[in-house]
């Protein structure tokens, strides 16, 4: 007779028993040690280690572990030469993580952080200081394996202690909102060995977007900072040591600052640097206004413009190194997400807390006029936060956005659900149109403000509606004095005041903030990020300089929630498309223009690939100098 199975089991387990020592007094309850010999390995599976080269937020990553380049760089580019441009204001700091001072060009240009985003991929990480990481599928936490070949600009190794120490810096002297946010969702941050580092999050908090945030977090130097006695909340004329291609050669304050590559870079051969960082030397020169910094560029001070006003773009580009062919001027395509850039309001000024006042003064401002008489028709009206893809909410709300607004119940107010998208109002071909002036004028008397018989808007208590628009680009001072002049039509006292960028900074950073209105953006992406919380979210509303509006709202705060936490593009779309919703029904910005190519104009002396990446211009970056163009130019005489 052949023994039964339990039999059996049981006298392979006394064996086991005997030769491992186990107790024999467990062997009674066979069964129950198979039972947790299965609940083991269950829960063995459910830590499953992921270790990866890359990180996605949405999908997979495009370039395996054995790619050898970006596929829209040029691997062969040359080095050398140097890359010149310009910027405008003034600097008199290097610390571009301080509140204090205003930091100058590519200051940040020397750090480098644990991982890197290419110019061809949304939402996409490649391990730079980390050549890996690996995670549990719970994501509680996160290791980066460190490159033990990365070295700072002075010759010692970038460690996993110092990423400890950069965590523990930014946690007590950076901005305020970061400080907040991120001390929700870290709990811990430390250094297993010399080379690995263990970010651990928060038990109670969602775990998507924190791998992503905590991959981009800047590398310091402990060593630097604490023999050199500095601090990251000061404003100091000295450079954060860093690991990256470029340190600071020199500079005149307010005039030009020098940027070198450095030759011993260390991390000059890795995959995701080939064909990248080709210039020996990047200079940017300081002019007070546009038109200063052109003339600058037609006498060869400077080789390369952005160009940003379509006035310039369309009038001041036939001067004879254009016409000659030294200098070239053409428009490159511009695949990001259009900045979500506008008229912002100040939403804690009483007299703007009225979303019917907030249309009324939107109304005043007239696009189609100031794009054909200002912009020269260049650019189109943005209506979206998402404009121009399929994120953007169109229509009234129906199948699965619909079923999520639903789901939000009293935090959103119910119009949202039956109602069309907001969409920017259309104007005449004059100035000012009259339809939206009588339109604004009844919106602000059902609100409280009826025109005085001295012509001017007053509220119950007499008080007249005084708007300052605060402004310190003279070109927005011309695109928004036809806006102003529009709102004093409407019968409010609306003035515009410039001032230098340093009382700018200082009253756009103060709190409360010290301003009615200013033209300002919102940051938006193609893929989920904790940064929607910082741009939209209410816990940082009021301290954030992300949120210029201090917009806070509780069914935005749900919707951020669940954006934040998409799995598929599906998802993320249904959630932008109500956020999108949402926030455009509470008209805190003005939406104003948007442009889909880069405006460039340079020497002939640079090239570019042939492929140009969506997400990037990258003339910093991946472009190249061509040394016989630059000698030709040199030759006959282009450059001061």
């Amino acid at each position: 007779m052949q023994p039964s199975r339990p039999a059996k089991a049981r006298v392979k387990a006394r064996a086991i028993a005997q030769r491992r020592k186990i107790p024999t007094t467990l062997l009674a309850f066979p069964l129950f040690l198979i039972a947790l010999f299965w609940m083991a390995t269950a829960l063995f599976a459910e830590e499953k280690i992921i270790k990866s080269h890359a990180y996605a937020i949405l999908g997979e990553p495009k370039y395996a572990a054995d790619f050898e380049h970006f596929d829209y760089v040029n691997p062969d580019a040359p080095k050398g030469g140097e890359m010149s441009t310009w910027t405008q204001g003034t600097f008199d700091s290097f610390n571009p993580y301080s509140l204090k001072g205003r930091a100058g060009a590519l200051s940040s240009a020397s750090i480098e952080r644990l991982m890197m985003s290419p110019a061809d991929e949304s939402g996409v990480r490649y391990g730079l200081l980390a050549e890996s990481l690996e995670y549990p599928e719970s994501r509680d936490w996160v290791i980066f394996n460190m490159r033990p070949e990365a070295r700072f600009s002075d010759g010692t190794p970038v460690t996993a202690d110092d990423i400890v120490f950069s965590h523990e810096l930014l946690m007590e002297q950076a901005l305020p909102s970061y400080r907040e946010a991120i001390s929700k969702l870290v709990q811990k941050v430390e250094a297993i060995d010399t080379h690995r580092v263990k970010f651990t999050f928060m038990p109670d908090v969602p775990r998507d977007g924190l791998i992503s945030q905590v991959s981009t977090n800047p590398a310091f130097s402990r060593k630097w900072f604490e023999e050199n006695n500095m601090r990251l909340d000061e404003s100091r004329l000295v450079q954060n040591l860093g690991s990256g291609p470029y340190v600071l050669d020199t500079f005149n304050v307010n005039r030009n600052i020098v940027y070198r590559r450095n030759p011993d870079y260390w991390g000059k051969d890795l995959p995701v640097n080939r064909g990248r960082h080709n210039f020996d030397k990047i200079r940017i020169e300081y002019f007070t206004d546009n038109n200063a910094a052109l003339e600058a560029f037609k006498g060869g001070v400077y080789a390369f413009r952005l160009e940003q006003s379509a006035l310039t773009w369309a009038t001041q580009y036939d001067f004879p190194a254009v016409q000659n062919g030294r200098v070239i001027k053409e428009e490159i395509a511009d695949g990001n997400l259009p900045i979500s850039e506008g008229f912002v309001f100040n939403l804690n000024r009483e007299n703007l807390k009225d979303p019917r006042v907030r249309e009324a003064i939107s109304l005043m401002y007239n696009f189609e006029w100031t794009n054909e008489s200002l912009q020269f028709g260049l650019y189109s009206q943005r209506h979206s936060f998402w404009e121009n893809t399929d994120f953007a909410a169109t229509g009234i709300p129906e199948g699965a956005e619909l079923a999520f607004l639903r789901s939000l119940g009293d935090l959103i107010d119910p119009a949202i659900l039956t109602e069309p998208a907001v969409m920017a109002h259309t104007s005449g071909a004059r100035q000012l149109d009259r339809r939206n002036l009588r339109r604004a004028t009844q919106l602000l008397q059902d609100s409280g403000w009826e025109i005085g018989d001295d012509g001017k808007l007053r509220n119950g208590d007499g008080q007249a509606f005084n708007l300052e628009f605060l402004t310190d680009d003279p070109e927005i001072e011309r695109l928004a004095s036809g806006f102003v002049d529009n709102l004093n039509g409407l019968g409010m006292n609306a003035r515009l005041t410039r001032v230098d960028p340093t009382q700018y900074t200082n009253r756009t950073r103060a709190r409360p903030r010290e301003y009615d209105m200013i033209f300002d953006q919102y940051g938006t992406s193609l893929v989920p990020g904790l940064g929607y919380q910082q741009q939209y979210g209410s816990e940082d509303a009021y301290v954030s300089n992300f949120n210029p509006a201090g917009f806070a709202d509780p069914g935005a705060d749900a919707i951020i929630e669940k954006l934040i936490a998409s799995k598929t593009p599906e998802e993320f779309a249904v959630t932008t498309k109500a956020l999108d919703r949402v926030m455009r029904a509470e008209r805190f910005i003005i939406p104003t223009w948007y442009k889909s190519n880069h405006w460039v104009a340079y020497y002939d002396q640079y090239e570019y690939p042939e492929n140009m990446p969506p997400y990037a211009l990258g003339y910093l970056d991946f472009w190249w100098y061509n040394a016989d163009k630059g000698q030709a130019l040199t030759d006959a005489g282009a450059f001061q």
